[in-house]
């Protein structure tokens, strides 16, 4: 598909969905979804749990959890391992970034409750990344509602929820019954396609980054350029990310030895800048982050796999096979790093 063709695909599905958001009603309550209280770091297996009952699901934490981190002590559960699960039981999810507003009401007001991947601070705890289920809206109070595995239920103003799901590129994830589908393709709209959405995450977080010129906004743009395959370009906006100010409140009890703009726990939840920095050779930036991130969360497999790619560039086997198998005793089903071990073991 030419630019142009694409440009104007585009443009046709921005009318179309423009024309859609309009003739929304001006509330909605996503029905039938059963609220859960977490258990400790259980927010993903809890909150794909709450997104299942609604179409009848019945599995809690106890019988999720186990499967989605058979390691106790894994501090995050991926957006991708949620959606990999709600397969594992029959349902269909799209998960993608650059969610919207208008998006999230033409999802809840057909009757779709959407998993959103959040910032979360406490006093005593900090800035973290936690997953709330939407459930509704109301636009006489200009509200979302959510249903929280940690909180209960509670609401957040439009403009909230989008300042904490912005931390997380706005990411979301929908799961719903595969007779759902040509429903769901329709009210995504352009959404549907990879590289449509793809470009448009990329337009929306350059955008954002030249008004709001933070940390946030850059490691966005490093997210939207690294999907879109440029890891050069991902590494200057991921540059750009760690070398803006540090915001005090995403990140209340950040400890002194942290480096960068970005929030101290950032690594635990997003990898794209290990990826980027990887990939383009800079393989001792990836080693000195992810010791800082082991330091407080050792049990953490995504960022051991890291760990072992750059140890494997730098030519240093033996230790990234122990970065691998570490990563493998955490997530025995971790294919990513099963394979990058096999690959080791193959060549030694």
């Amino acid at each position: 598909m030419s630019l142009r063709s694409l440009s104007s695909s585009l443009l046709l599905a921005c009318f179309s969905l423009a024309g859609a958001a309009s003739s929304l009603p001006p509330s909605a309550s996503v029905p039938g979804i059963r609220h859960e209280y977490q258990r400790l770091n259980n927010c993903g297996p809890v909150t794909v749990g709450m997104a299942l009952s609604r179409w009848g699901g019945t599995l809690t934490q106890y019988q999720i959890a186990p499967v989605l981190k058979p390691n106790k002590g894994d501090v995050n559960v991926t957006p991708p391992e949620l959606a990999a699960y709600a397969r594992k039981q029959g349902l269909q999810a799209h998960l993608a970034t650059n969610g919207s507003r208008a998006l999230l009401k033409r999802l809840l007001a057909a009757g779709f409750p959407v998993i959103v991947e959040t910032w979360f601070v406490t006093a005593d705890s900090g800035g973290m990344g936690h997953y709330r289920l939407l459930t509704g809206y109301d636009d006489s109070k200009q509200k979302f509602t959510a249903l929280d595995s940690y909180l209960g239920k509670l609401s957040f103003t439009y403009a909230e929820l989008d300042e904490l799901w912005r931390a997380f590129g706005r990411t979301y994830l929908v799961v719903s019954p595969p007779e759902q589908e040509e429903t769901l393709r329709g009210l995504l709209g352009f959404r549907a396609d990879p590289v449509l959405a793809k470009r448009e995450a990329l337009r929306v977080a350059v955008a954002e980054a030249g008004r709001k010129n933070d940390a946030v906004a850059w490691l966005n743009v490093g997210n939207a350029r690294l999907a879109l395959g440029d890891s050069r370009g991902a590494t200057r906006a991921y540059d750009q990310a760690y070398a803006s100010p540090a915001n005090a409140a995403l990140d209340p009890t950040r400890p002194a030895r942290t480096a960068g703009g970005l929030p101290w726990r950032t690594l635990w939840y997003s990898f794209g800048p290990l990826e980027a920095y990887t990939r383009t050779g800079r393989t001792a930036d990836v080693l000195r982050l992810t010791n800082a991130v082991l330091q407080d969360a050792p049990n953490h497999e995504e960022v051991l796999y890291w760990r072992g790619r750059a140890l494997a560039v730098q030519g240093e086997t033996a230790k990234a096979q122990a970065a691998y198998r570490e990563a493998l005793r955490i997530r025995p089903s971790f294919a990513a790093a099963r394979a990058a071990l096999a690959e080791l073991n193959a060549g030694t």
